[in-house]
């Protein structure tokens, strides 16, 4: 039950928003395989004064379009969280056509145990929905 953060400066379009949502979601979808309907996005809207970082971090140019993304979620391994990184990212340049400069992407990760939402079962061991079970992707009830 991933849970994401988008803070933007305010002034972006309602089909940006969604489109920035939809990167980070179909991200996780094909790199954690999770279920389609495993979906809680919240966009903070920040005047441009509350979003304060250096124009240059890393050597690289940053612009006032720079978007930070904050994914929660169950722990994973170090090359599944740069997997999604990646692919968060290319998705963000195919649409809603950012550059990939502006991108910064974090990750908060808590155990199975402090989710809940009404109708999840979990699976005992692998911590995770019973839906992202080997068994349930196999059956291919997980897309």
């Amino acid at each position: 039950m991933p849970f994401v953060e988008i803070y933007l400066r305010k002034g972006k379009t309602p089909e940006y928003r969604k489109a920035v949502s939809e990167a980070v979601h179909a991200s996780m979808r094909e790199v954690f395989q999770i279920p389609e309907d495993d979906f809680f996005h919240v966009v903070h809207e920040m005047e441009p004064r509350d979003i304060l970082q250096a124009p240059t971090f890393f050597g690289v140019e940053r612009s006032a379009d720079s978007v930070i993304i904050r994914m929660t979620f169950n722990h994973r391994p170090a090359g599944q969280k740069a997997a999604l990184f990646e692919a968060v990212a290319d998705h963000l340049v195919a649409a809603p056509g950012m550059r990939r400069e502006d991108v910064l992407l974090t990750v908060l990760e808590t155990a199975a145990e402090n989710w809940w939402a009404q109708g999840r079962l979990i699976d005992p061991e692998s911590g995770f929905d019973v839906r992202m079970s080997p068994e349930a992707m196999q059956a291919g009830r997980i897309g």
